[in-house]
């Protein structure tokens, strides 16, 4: 799950995401975004760390430069498993114990079933 969580938060910022898309097109250095997107070097740089940290982008040398480009296999293997995440039996996680033992309650809990049917008691 942790690697959902670091992929994720690199992804959720909307200039991540406008690189990501403009880098669908085509490899680029770093000038080559910058002219495109009208922001700063440092600041795209920033943002392509964050997005290498995440191995959603990886990068080549040639002579001094570097180009970045996307790493397709890491998206699709990601994606691939953030759904078969979602399908999975939730009592199957570790990480969900808890969760998965609250959701079998939940018809026997009185708060619950208190709220599903409107009702205005205080469950405490």
């Amino acid at each position: 799950m942790d690697n959902f969580v670091k992929i994720f938060k690199a992804l959720g910022e909307p200039t991540r995401l406008r690189i990501l898309r403009i880098l669908s097109v085509r490899p680029m250095y770093v000038c080559e975004l910058e002219s495109v997107l009208g922001i700063s070097q440092p600041r795209i740089s920033q943002h392509l760390k964050i997005l290498k940290e995440a191995s959603i982008l990886r990068e080549s040398k040639e002579a001094q430069k570097t180009f970045y480009m996307l790493n397709g296999d890491i998206m699709a293997k990601t994606m691939q498993g953030f759904m078969d995440f979602l399908k999975s039996d939730i009592g199957d996680l570790p990480e969900f114990k808890e969760e998965s033992k609250r959701i079998e309650q939940l018809d026997k809990d009185c708060c619950v079933l208190n709220c599903k049917s409107g009702g205005k008691e205080n469950c405490g």
